[in-house]
């Protein structure tokens, strides 16, 4: 599916809109390594292959705020917001991980625009409601009520 392009101006007028889903992306062994070093998360579900072969996935799983923070890398391969100075991540109201990311996995995401508001500064407050689903899965991964703002 190509991305979605829509000018700042126009952000009121697509809520409700849905977007996606975009390409799928491999969770590779090596970011699951480099997201435990750079966080200190070391537990064994995510980097010690050998005991995650006996544990409860099998595998290593990539740690949920891994999955949650390829959120930048994915959006904009569905949303692209025009004639916009900046862009900002504001926060996240919601977050849950139903179901694991095996290491070698395939996600890629999918969202609805669930409301949008002006903002001091000239900007627009975007509430997007993103789920990053694994191929093959039977649940999403991620379901994230992100909060983001856009300054035209």
């Amino acid at each position: 599916m190509p991305v979605t392009t829509i000018a700042v101006s126009d952000l009121p007028n697509r809520v409700g809109e849905a977007l996606g889903p975009g390409p799928w992306h491999q969770v590779t062994q090596e970011q699951i390594d480099m997201f435990a070093d750079a966080t200190g998360d070391h537990q064994w579900i995510h980097v010690d292959r050998e005991r995650a072969k006996a544990g409860p996935f099998g595998t290593t799983i990539a740690h949920g705020y891994l999955t949650l923070s390829l959120l930048p890398t994915l959006m904009p391969q569905i949303l692209s917001v025009g004639r916009v100075k900046m862009g900002i991540n504001y926060g996240v109201n919601k977050v849950r991980f139903p179901a694991p990311v095996p290491a070698g996995s395939n996600v890629r995401v999918a969202a609805k625009i669930l409301s949008v508001e002006p903002v001091a500064g000239g900007a627009f407050q975007v509430v997007t409601e993103c789920t990053i689903e694994r191929d093959g899965g039977d649940k999403p991964v991620c379901v994230a009520e992100t909060v983001s703002r856009y300054y035209g």
